[in-house]
């Protein structure tokens, strides 16, 4: 029995341990575009800041692949999937079979496409060599970089840079930072506390062009505004690596479509993590939850169905938690959805109170939450989102800090 994992991310890592829990023996096999070992994504921004070096990024101390008795094919990206004959071939020619295949691919970092985007020193930030080509850059001296986009990627990098003492412009099509998270009320509290603290922010502006010789010198924006800048961060969003998958063999929407067991339309292939739609507990419908534990639990669910003991996924839930200076934010569900009429909206606080928070419901199930500061309850929102717990009492109770969980039971 071979066990065939592409990506060597924490999905691919925990479906490898999970593989092993059940058979010491089978044969699992592990391709990676990356040679590093598997490491923490989410601190490569701490390790462009500073605060914590290149070194600590590995998930486990040794030889992973050694200690799980696994075969890496590493620095080589599958560049097709033959699902009839069970088999992947890679980049440089060589073909591998298998009996059973997860995809963990995760996701590529989009691309700007201007004028002048292949000028040196513009980067995406997705994995450890984007940072450590960042690292090189700043070491040659940089004063002004440009970040594009406002989500959470481009939120750490401006901050990594600002902690360098370098001067960060953030530029963002929506009107505020956080666009995909927040709501109006909330996001512009956040973009209040960045500029407070350092960080320009353009919102509503688009680069139109990159100028340079050799590496960039400038941006040119569609406001015809001209911005210095010898260092460029694109954090634009990704999107699944799925380009090797030929068309039409396995369901595919965003990601590939998975059923409970986190198996694709095809028996014997998987998903799991950011190339995966999971069942969204809040949309009660697929979507992908691109976020770290989500991709943990669903590689390791794979591993075990893999390796034939059948668990099932219980869908995912999209959160984050983060800290942006003053300011605590936690998201959960359906943070800021769409105005419909089967959606409920309440909220309460705003920028002179100091904190905000804003709850989605449908009918009497919470599916969504934003919390600004006092953020205390977020773990009892949670749950009562991921166990669709009924709200039996007045909706306004769960807009204070003095409301008991116990109420609704």
């Amino acid at each position: 029995m071979t066990h065939l994992i592409i990506g060597n991310g924490i999905a691919g890592l925990n479906a490898a341990r999970a593989i092993r829990e059940m058979d010491a023996d089978a044969a699992v096999v592990m391709v990676s575009d990356e040679t590093f070992p598997p490491y923490s994504r989410p601190m490569i921004s701490y390790v462009l800041e500073g605060s914590e070096p290149h070194a600590k990024l590995p998930l486990f101390p040794g030889n992973v692949y050694e200690d799980l008795k696994i075969t890496p094919v590493l620095g080589h990206r599958v560049a097709h999937l033959d699902v009839k004959k069970k088999a992947v071939r890679l980049e440089n020619g060589t073909h591998i079979d298998f009996q059973t295949l997860l995809i963990a691919t995760g996701a590529d970092a989009r691309q700007v496409n201007v004028p002048g985007s292949d000028l040196g020193n513009i980067f995406t930030m997705r994995t450890q060599k984007d940072v450590l080509d960042q690292l090189e850059a700043v070491s040659q001296g940089v004063e002004n970089a440009l970040v594009l986009g406002g989500g959470l990627v481009g939120f750490k990098a401006a901050h990594a840079l600002l902690k360098r003492g370098i001067n960060v412009t953030m530029l963002i099509t929506s009107p505020y930072p956080l666009a995909m998270q927040v709501d109006e009320t909330a996001g512009k509290m956040i973009l209040e506390e960045l500029q407070a603290h350092g960080l320009a922010v353009k919102v509503g502006v688009s680069v139109t062009a990159f100028d340079g010789d050799g590496t960039v010198g400038n941006a040119r924006l569609d406001s015809g505004e001209i911005l210095d800048c010898d260092l460029v961060i694109v954090g634009k969003g990704v999107d699944p690596s799925l380009g090797f998958i030929p068309e039409n063999d396995i369901e595919i929407g965003y990601g590939i479509q998975v059923d409970p067991y986190l198996c694709s339309s095809v028996p014997d292939i998987y998903a799991a993590g950011d190339a995966a739609e999971t069942f969204d507990i809040a949309r009660q419908t697929r979507w992908i939850n691109a976020i770290w534990p989500e991709a943990a639990v669903q590689g390791r669910i794979a591993g075990f169905n893999m390796a034939g003991r059948k668990v099932v996924c219980p869908g995912s839930l999209g959160r984050n938690v983060m800290r942006i200076y003053s300011l605590d934010v936690l998201t959960l569900g359906l943070a800021n959805p769409e105005k419909t009429a089967d959606l409920e909206i309440i909220q309460a606080g705003g920028e002179t109170a100091g904190a905000y928070r804003r709850l989605a419901f449908r009918g009497n199930i919470m599916v969504g939450a934003v919390l600004i500061n006092q953020i205390e309850q977020g773990g009892v929102f949670r749950a009562m989102i991921e166990n669709r717990v009924p709200v039996r009492i007045p909706k306004k109770y769960l807009m204070s800090l003095n409301f008991n969980y116990s109420r609704l039971l």
